[in-house]
């Protein structure tokens, strides 16, 4: 795709996607442009699950500073951030974030568009842009409030403080840490043993959680309603349900169809 979003397609259908904008990672606006084409592409043409990674020391540093202006450039610079992270969210595949260090602001904001965040012991997460007197833009205050609760939300972005690991896993902002040695080999596995599953009702099951929580408990129950029986369409919920008749439990070989 580019220079600055790398994508490497393995032969056990996982994407990776590495930021590649030394030193920091921050995400200009040119970042973002590549980051919502290569989120365009894995949504027309899935694989089995992706990884997002970042710098060893630094996942992504938030947004380029130097592109700052006023009103004008604000709005480009929102507009860039939620067309990419929007982009990166609605990939119908299992999207894993490897955070192995600092999650910043808008990296804070990209780690959060995941559907899953395994951290390193040294990751550190944050929304600090009340320190430059400003508010996320790249969808921090919507994200971060619906994963950690208002409450925590708004004291994490009023007083703009840094989360390490630990305090992230308390809290839900990161769902695993394990030893930085050991980040990328734990991403890649649960990765990899994502992509062998019945990848369209992975999919189904993504859409109905991100939908249903963009309205009422009585609005999410009809989504599933209509998923569950769309989902009785697909090849790989004949082999599940056969399968499970004639061998028992966590057997099955999907096909992804």
């Amino acid at each position: 795709m580019g220079e600055l979003v790398l994508v490497d397609r393995r032969d056990d259908g996982v994407a990776v996607v590495t930021l590649n904008n030394p030193k920091v990672n921050a995400l200009s606006q040119e970042v973002l442009a590549e980051l919502a084409e290569v989120a365009a592409d894995l949504t027309a043409n899935p694989p089995g699950a992706v990884v997002i990674t970042g710098g060893e020391r630094i996942f992504a540093a938030g947004a380029d500073i130097s592109q700052f202006g006023g009103p004008e450039e604000a709005r480009a610079i929102t507009a860039g951030f939620h067309r990419a992270l929007d982009a990166v969210a609605a990939i119908p595949r299992f999207v894993i974030a490897e955070v192995s260090g600092y999650a910043l602001g808008g990296g804070c904001e990209l780690a959060l568009a995941c559907d899953y965040r395994i951290a390193g012991e040294r990751a550190v997460f944050g929304q600090p842009e009340i320190l430059l007197g400003i508010i996320p833009g790249g969808g921090g205050t919507q994200r971060l409030a619906r994963t950690v609760g208002a409450s925590r939300a708004k004291e994490m972005m009023i007083t703009g403080r840094q989360v390490k690991a630990d305090e992230a896993l308390r809290i839900g902002l990161a769902d695993e840490v394990v030893p930085n040695d050991d980040l990328h080999t734990r991403a890649m596995a649960l990765a990899a043993e994502v992509a062998k599953g019945a990848l369209q009702a992975q999919a189904l099951t993504k859409r109905a959680v991100d939908e249903g929580l963009d309205g009422d408990v009585a609005g999410g129950l009809a989504i599933e309603k209509a998923l569950f029986e769309q989902v009785f369409h697909t090849e790989d919920s004949r082999i599940g349900v056969q399968s499970f008749l004639a061998n028992g439990p966590g057997k099955a070989e999907f096909t992804g169809r």
